[in-house]
């Protein structure tokens, strides 16, 4: 039975209830984390939680190490991973404390961030994104609001801006128009990179402020987002709580053997070098 990840977004730096807890340093080929990796026990399963921003909230979107962060989470064993995000709505039914159970992203970042784990390495594997989250996670993930009476929303697109900056009203018109129901910074590279590692993702996302589009909501802040996320962080936790005693001790989806149908580069001329920085993401495939 493999740990469940849980990462944690903007005013989410620790998960009270945690036993046995364990701070964990993960060295990388990729550089380093966003911070340290906490192992122990949730609901009686084994879980390792890492704040995607670092404590304090200290990092940027754009500079997270977003590759670090899930070759970390993969190497201490996590087969699934819930990861837990702020943003803001595009459409007026999904309201400031409502979650949104994503089920679709569109890509809006630049090249600087790494979204792949074979950038660079001397191998190329196309994996299959039709679907980018997996849907038994995300059905208990919705089935944990329900049960809660929580106002949550099964499926939404969200569409991954740059950042640090929050929109111009012209792009949230520009994306309202393009039927986006959500918008965020950070979970679209989480998406990729966990289907390449073969884990499990799924994003609780809550709502906290319209974007700009919105008469009430046109200047969006920091402070507005942290208020109003706070407010939601003890619903959160329990969502987190009843899934995880929920999940089946094993996953029963096809995340974990994404890498078996991707197009891949020709595993003869795989340098040595790469095989064993990308072990624990390509060992079972590669001799």
């Amino acid at each position: 039975m493999g740990r469940i990840g849980i990462i944690g977004g903007s005013g989410l730096y620790k998960i009270e209830g945690i036993e046995k807890l364990k701070a964990v340093a993960v060295k990388t080929p990729f550089g380093d984390p966003s911070d340290k990796f906490i192992t122990g026990a949730l609901e009686g399963r084994e879980v390792v939680f890492l704040p995607r921003h670092g404590i304090g909230h200290r990092i940027s979107p754009s500079e997270i190490n977003y590759r670090a962060n899930i070759y970390g989470m993969k190497e201490l064993g996590a087969e699934r991973i819930i990861s837990l995000a702020a943003c803001g709505s595009l459409k007026e039914e999904l309201r400031p404390m409502d979650f949104v159970i994503v089920d679709q992203f569109v890509d809006r970042t630049n090249n600087a961030r790494k979204m792949s784990f074979f950038d660079g390495k001397g191998i190329v594997a196309h994996i299959a994104l039709a679907q980018p989250v997996c849907g038994k996670l995300r059905a208990l993930l919705y089935q944990a609001c329900q049960g809660l009476n929580l106002r949550a929303h099964n499926g939404g697109a969200y569409i991954n801006m740059e950042g640090p900056a929050f929109s111009t009203l012209a792009e949230s018109r520009l994306y309202r128009s393009w039927g986006m129901d959500i918008i965020g910074m950070t979970n679209f590279a989480e998406a990729k990179l966990a289907r390449e590692a073969e884990i499990c993702y799924a994003v609780l996302a809550a709502v906290t402020d319209y974007d700009c589009w919105h008469p009430e909501h046109a200047s969006v802040t920091v402070e507005m987002i942290i208020r109003n996320l706070q407010q939601n962080i003890e619903n959160a936790k329990k969502i987190l709580a009843r899934v995880i005693k929920d999940l089946p001790a094993e996953p029963e989806c096809a995340c974990q053997e994404a890498l078996k149908y991707a197009i891949v580069t020709d595993r003869e001329l795989i340098p040595e070098k790469t095989k064993k920085d990308l072990r624990i993401i390509i060992g079972k495939y590669i001799k």
